[in-house]
């Protein structure tokens, strides 16, 4: 289950413009409500031709009510104590089974440790708290909530970007349209990146050929490595308020209860 307040969402590096996408402003103007999107989307879909991405994962797309519905409505996913917090993201049950995968995978674990320097237990957290260890990743195609996203006012700019994303991983085969699918907010994989997080970190750790944050569980984990690396992840580092890493917690989610909760989570699966 993806929380959507993340830091990947909001942070402004997300602008920077990849391969096909150009972060370039579009004619039609955004609106708050779904009666404006077709001709926003005929424009969008005019204009990205113009800049060489194939458009067709978008067609009959349609506005999407309930991914607005959720992103005017997150600050609900974030109240409460972070013991509340913890009970719904971090159960007893989720320790005892980042316990586990960690003993089942410990050769991998090792091995991308060494590579980027992130302890095993932070990178469990994270595949808990995001999706159950890969049991939630969705099955919503990301197309039509980014475009809905695109060309809502609130952050059309930098859903754009998201959605000129998704189309380049598409038209580029790293990921076919078909199988790019998520919680409903446009993300990807078994920990929930947004596209243009993939195009910049994602990695083939397991050397099939493929970036598979859907599939590969070797991929989807060094992803997350170097994602944090990327951030300014420092080898062994502690990760607990007032510690070298914790602030790049902040990379990964800007809600403060999040970060609290993926800072003890870690650590009671290190205990």
């Amino acid at each position: 289950m993806a929380v959507f307040a993340k830091g990947k969402i909001f942070a402004a590096a997300a602008f920077a413009m990849l391969g096909l996408s150009t972060g370039s402003v579009y004619a039609a103007q955004c609106g708050n409500d779904g009666s404006g999107f077709a001709a926003w989307l005929q424009s969008y879909k005019a204009e990205a031709k113009a800049r060489g991405i194939d458009t067709a994962p978008l067609a009959g797309i349609k506005y999407d009510t309930g991914v607005i519905r959720i992103d005017r409505n997150q600050k609900g996913a974030f109240k409460g104590t972070l013991d509340q917090f913890m009970a719904r993201r971090a159960p007893a049950s989720y320790v005892k089974k980042a316990k586990s995968l960690w003993k089942q995978n410990a050769g991998l674990f090792t091995k991308i440790e060494q590579r980027y320097g992130v302890q095993p237990e932070v990178l469990l957290a994270i595949w808990g708290m995001e999706t159950g260890f890969g049991a939630n990743s969705g099955n919503k195609s990301v197309f039509q909530p980014l475009a809905t996203l695109a060309y809502d006012c609130r952050r059309s700019a930098f859903f754009t970007n998201e959605l000129d994303s998704a189309l380049e991983i598409a038209q580029k085969g790293y990921i076919s349209a078909n199988q790019m699918k998520g919680a409903g907010f446009g993300e990807l994989g078994q920990t929930q990146f947004l596209p243009s997080k993939y195009l910049q970190y994602a990695v083939d750790f397991d050397g099939d050929g493929h970036r598979d944050l859907i599939h590969s569980r070797s991929d989807v984990l060094a992803s997350t490595a170097n994602f944090l690396k990327g951030h300014g992840w420092r080898a062994g580092g502690g990760y607990g308020p007032g510690e070298v890493n914790y602030a790049m917690w902040n990379e990964w989610n800007r809600a403060t209860i999040y970060q609290q909760a993926l800072a003890r989570f870690a650590s009671q699966i290190a205990n």
